[in-house]
Parts: C-alpha cells; sequence; structure tokens
C-alpha cells in the first residue's frame, strides 16, 4: 500500500523522534514550519554538562531519496535527517548529516552546477544511485550517532 505524503511525513517524523529518544535525548516540536521539523536536545545529566539543542530539518521517503536546498543555508547547526523506507519497518534506515555535509555531497554529486540549483536553489532525487549511495552510507543512523550529533559525545 502506497502512504500518501502527509503521512509518510507523520510516519518518518515518529521514527526520527524515536531514535533521538533511544539516544537518551529530549525533542521539541515547532509549532510552526520555518524550516525546522524537530529540536533534539539533552539537558543537564551526568554526561552534558551545559543544554545543548540541533534543529533537524526531515525528509522522509516511502522508498528512497535525498535533496538539498540552498534556504536552510540560514538555519545555524541545522542537521539534516534522510528516513527511507517509512512503511517497511525491515529495511527502513535513517541517514544523519550536517546541512554543511548534504550540501558537500551535493556538491560531489555536481548536483549544484545544475539548473535547478542554479535557478532554484535546490536539487532532489527520489531515485538515488549507487554512487549518491556510497556518499550517504558513512551517515547511517546507529546507535549513539543523534547524541553524537547533538552534545557531541562519540559514538
Amino acid at each position: 500500500m502506497e502512504l500518501d505524503t502527509q503521512i509518510v511525513e507523520l510516519v518518518g517524523r515518529h521514527r526520527l523522534m524515536n531514535e533521538l529518544l533511544r539516544d537518551g535525548l529530549e525533542v521539541a516540536a515547532p509549532v510552526r514550519d520555518r524550516g525546522v521539523d524537530v529540536i533534539a536536545y539533552a539537558d543537564l545529566t551526568a554526561q552534558v554538562a551545559r543544554f545543548a539543542a540541533k534543529p533537524i530539518q526531515m525528509k522522509a521517503f516511502s522508498a528512497a531519496g535525498f535533496s538539498v536546498a540552498a534556504k536552510y543555508s540560514r538555519i545555524s547547526d541545522l542537521l539534516m535527517a534522510y528516513v527511507w523506507h517509512v512503511n517497511e519497518r525491515s529495511s527502513a534506515v535513517t541517514y544523519a548529516l550536517t546541512y554543511a555535509d548534504a550540501v558537500k555531497i551535493g556538491e560531489t554529486m555536481g548536483w549544484t552546477e545544475t539548473s535547478s540549483w542554479k535557478d532554484g536553489g535546490a536539487y532532489s532525487t527520489t531515485k538515488p544511485s549507487e554512487r549518491l549511495k556510497t556518499q550517504i552510507e558513512p551517515f547511517r543512523v546507529i546507535p549513539g550517532r543523534w547524541k553524537s550529533l547533538v552534545i557531541g559525545v562519540s559514538v
């Protein structure tokens, strides 16, 4: 069964929130959509000496996909989350990277030289090539990855 785009977004967001909570982080959802889907943060604990938070922009896909958009450059410390195969629990996967890393992947793929990027400031695909999959694989979420990205502890 193919899910509509709103359901894909909701399922992806809940998967993302579950991953953040499993990594011992807290989650806040902004009331308005201004480029940040969730905020991951850590309160004071034995591992966290001061409050730390990062905004996250999430892209969820029924199958797979990747996108990068210049409009997100204005958001400091933005993390990108790409949630693939949201309606297939056994093959669902999340990739987490900084916005700068997403742009670097776009540059490596040659997307920032396309008219889509130059004219519209964005590029996306729902059919990732093997080359793109190789580029994004190091950013696959494993336990501890989110905590590392948000508060700087190594996984």
